[in-house]
């Protein structure tokens, strides 16, 4: 195994106790970890891949997926500690490019969005995290050290430290966590996206409210009116009887 290779992989182990509370021990890591072992198969298909083994790099790349559920494509281009978290489901097409210290969740989708060979798949620049279920789809940039939200379909670049959410994937903030020496912190907390939704729906309802009461006062308006308007009448009704007994 190439010395490059042996470097990357050795990060790749390093980085899961940086990211992951839930190891106990190292021997997980060799025997439980399948994002790990994905992520070691396919540096391996990869190699083969560019040396222009492409059969064998696609069986390595498909006895992978059998064993650990994670399909990467041999000849996806992915940067140093690179960390999948539980990983069942995750989908990495042909042309996808991963920056360096990138994390992902279950269920992510790289793909692409044309039939042609051409550059079809996301760029992920590094220190991105892409959380469970998200999808990622044609050749659009992921800017460094953003967050695209559980579930949410990207279908358009985004600048750095940007955070999306939604289907499709809007950016809500354009701004990240720095250590004081002013270094991007990679942050995988998901709890605090914000719920577009619940925010338009929120607006949406101070808005009925505020119409409500405009409603309220138009007809408070409309009722005093109709009140001065009756009295006027009969005022009015008064004097014409008043003519008509004076005329008699």
């Amino acid at each position: 195994m190439p010395t490059r290779m042996w470097q990357k992989i050795k990060e790749d182990f390093q980085v899961i106790s940086q990211r992951d509370p839930a190891l106990r021990s190292v021997w997980e890591i060799v025997l439980a970890y399948p994002g790990f072992h994905a992520i070691v198969l396919h540096r391996m298909a990869h190699a083969l891949w560019r040396r222009g083994l492409t059969t064998l790099a696609r069986f390595v790349s498909h006895m992978s997926r059998f064993l650990t559920g994670i399909e990467i494509h041999p000849g996806a281009k992915i940067g140093r500690r690179f960390f999948i978290d539980h990983g069942m489901g995750v989908v990495i097409g042909e042309t996808s490019e991963i920056g360096d210290d990138v994390t992902i969740y279950q269920g992510v989708t790289l793909g692409g969005t044309s039939t042609a060979r051409i550059k079809r798949h996301p760029t992920i620049e590094d220190s991105v995290t892409i959380f469970s279920g998200a999808a990622v789809l044609g050749p659009v940039v992921v800017g460094r050290h953003s967050r695209v939200g559980a579930g949410s379909v990207l279908v358009t670049s985004v600048p750095p430290h940007s955070t999306v959410v939604g289907i499709p994937g809007r950016v809500v903030k354009t701004e990240a966590l720095h250590t004081q020496t002013g270094k991007a912190v990679i942050d995988l907390n998901s709890a605090d996206l914000p719920d577009v939704i619940a925010k338009a729906f929120s607006g949406l309802a101070d808005y009925v409210e505020k119409l409500e009461r405009k409603v309220d006062e138009l007809s408070a308006r409309q009722g005093g009116l109709e009140e001065k308007t009756a009295e006027e009448s009969e005022v009015l009704n008064k004097v014409k009887e008043l003519l008509k007994n004076t005329g008699s």
